[in-house]
């Protein structure tokens, strides 16, 4: 299959959900990204692969707007300013944003209060959905590892955003649990929601992957459709 590092836009009359131009992010004078400049179309699941200090995690950061790039500009879900487009993002990072004095339903009531949801069953169906119990009254901080991470991913889906950027998703979570993950992921790309996986676990979301997006210092150097096999063979042992 033919790699193409730089597609061109979406059909037309559709806007990319995220539309990247001449990219760069400096840390100092360390370059993480190196004049990015790519479009990607609304409901599909992009799977961002890439060793690490590929760049992976800077990217998503600024399509974020955690980050601010050094140059170039970027327009997500067709707004120019990040402000406009928050509410209907959803990020996940390698922090878990919770609150580990209070248990899975009171962190996700405190954050739908900041999208102005009031609303406990959409609460209680975002942890469902994680495959973990409503009703469940153990703190967060006595969770384990995996049941935060699937905390964490009810955060980021509760307001039912437009595009989710996942970064290790599935860090410390069992293969039955990330599985499941994954497939949830494809049922709500499938309803339309564009979303972006940064992993390490790439098996995991053979099955769901519209596009595999390989990033090498911190460039895109290649755009494969679907997950090739060649990008599997090193987690084979996470394969279904």
């Amino acid at each position: 299959m033919t790699s193409n590092p730089n597609p061109g836009p979406n059909a037309a009359g559709t806007s990319p959900a995220v539309a990247l131009s001449a990219v760069v992010r400096h840390f100092g004078r360390f370059a993480a990204l190196r004049g990015i400049t790519a479009d990607f179309a609304r409901g599909k699941l992009y799977v961002v692969l890439g060793e690490n200090g590929a760049g992976k995690s800077t990217l998503l950061r600024i399509v974020a707007g955690l980050l601010q790039p050094t140059s170039g500009k970027v327009s997500v879900l067709g707004c120019e300013s990040f402000r406009e487009a928050a509410p209907r993002v959803g990020y996940m990072g390698h922090a878990p944003l919770l609150y580990d004095e209070l248990d899975a339903m009171e962190n996700l009531r405190y954050f739908a209060g900041l999208y102005g949801i009031e609303d406990d069953k959409i609460c209680a169906e975002a942890i469902g959905r994680v495959g973990l119990d409503a009703e469940l009254k153990r703190r967060v901080g006595q969770y384990s590892q995996g049941m935060r991470q699937r905390t964490s991913l009810a955060r980021a889906i509760l307001h039912d955003p437009d595009l989710m950027l996942l970064d290790e998703p599935f860090s410390n979570v069992d293969i039955t649990s990330a599985r499941a993950m994954s497939k949830l992921l494809g049922t709500m790309r499938d309803a339309g929601k564009t979303i972006f996986v940064v992993t390490h676990q790439a098996a995991v979301m053979e099955a769901v992957a519209d596009e595999c997006v390989l990033i090498s210092g911190g460039r895109i150097t290649a755009r494969e459709q679907g997950m090739p096999a060649y990008l599997l063979s090193p987690y084979a042992e996470a394969r279904p």
